[in-house]
């Protein structure tokens, strides 16, 4: 089992939504030391404040994600002036909800940035170090858009594909190198953040904040490698194995109305 007791974790976009549930829950599970990235100041403020009211431990930096020099020097200021991160969760995310025509190539590489190279990127800085020491835990943040198409979230879902394949593949490596450093990989459907405002699903249930920010900590503590919400998500890629493309597509698309979930998307305005 993974333990919070007395650990140094850090929260990509810890600043609101779920992480900043994670962290509050985090911290009284009994971790030393808080760091939260983000990009809103203004939220990052707020949460570091809160955060440190109640007695804890708080780190708070201002980070683009999307910007790799940033995210070296950021990192350095950590080891220099926080230390080992013993658990990192990369949660920072963002969505354009657009058709793939309809895209920029600045859309493009903003949506490739932030979900899936930022991963990379920030793990890679702090990786080393839990190696040389022999413990840690990574946590990546994909999605149930990197299990299945959907209209409106061509660039999304390419994004999340990648970021299961890359963070599945590093649990491989780390269980190859023989060392205990565990990787834990989350592919929860909508998440009512506001991320996804305007999205429509009348048969799935959208995912709580509350709900996500429990079972992530729950599966992080549990070492499991998968953790889907909700429970019918751990089905789609048995249903996709087994149905050919059209069935698929008729049963999540137009049975339980995916493929029309992103018609009103709105996100954060």
């Amino acid at each position: 089992m993974t333990k919070f007791k007395d650990k140094v974790v850090l929260i990509t976009g810890g600043a609101a939504g779920i992480g900043k549930l994670m962290a509050e829950k985090i911290l009284h599970l009994g971790a030393s030391k808080m760091i939260l990235w983000d990009i809103n100041k203004e939220n990052l403020d707020t949460t570091t404040k809160q955060l440190k009211e109640s007695g804890f431990d708080v780190y708070s930096y201002i980070v683009d994600v999307s910007n790799l020099e940033i995210v070296k020097q950021t990192a350095q200021k950590v080891k220099d002036e926080v230390g080992k991160v013993d658990i990192l969760i990369n949660n920072a995310g963002v969505v354009v909800g657009k058709y793939f025509h309809e895209h920029s190539h600045d859309d493009i590489d903003f949506s490739m940035n932030i979900n899936i190279s930022a991963l990379m990127h920030i793990t890679l800085e702090f990786l080393n170090d839990m190696i040389e020491t022999g413990e840690g835990h990574i946590v990546n943040i994909a999605s149930a858009a990197g299990m299945t198409s959907n209209p409106k979230m061509s660039v999304y879902s390419a994004s999340k594909w990648a970021a299961i394949g890359w963070s599945d593949s590093l649990r491989l490596e780390m269980e190859q190198i023989s060392k205990n450093i565990r990787v834990t990989t989350v592919t929860p459907y909508y998440i009512s953040t506001g991320m996804f405002d305007g999205v429509k699903s009348p048969i799935i249930p959208i995912v709580k904040p509350e709900t996500a920010a429990n079972k992530i900590i729950k599966a992080i503590k549990k070492n499991r490698i998968f953790i889907r919400m909700p429970w019918l998500v751990y089905t789609l890629f048995f249903i996709k194995g087994i149905l050919p493309v059209r069935w698929f597509d008729f049963i999540i698309g137009k049975g339980f109305g995916v493929y029309k979930s992103m018609n009103e998307f709105k996100g954060h305005q």
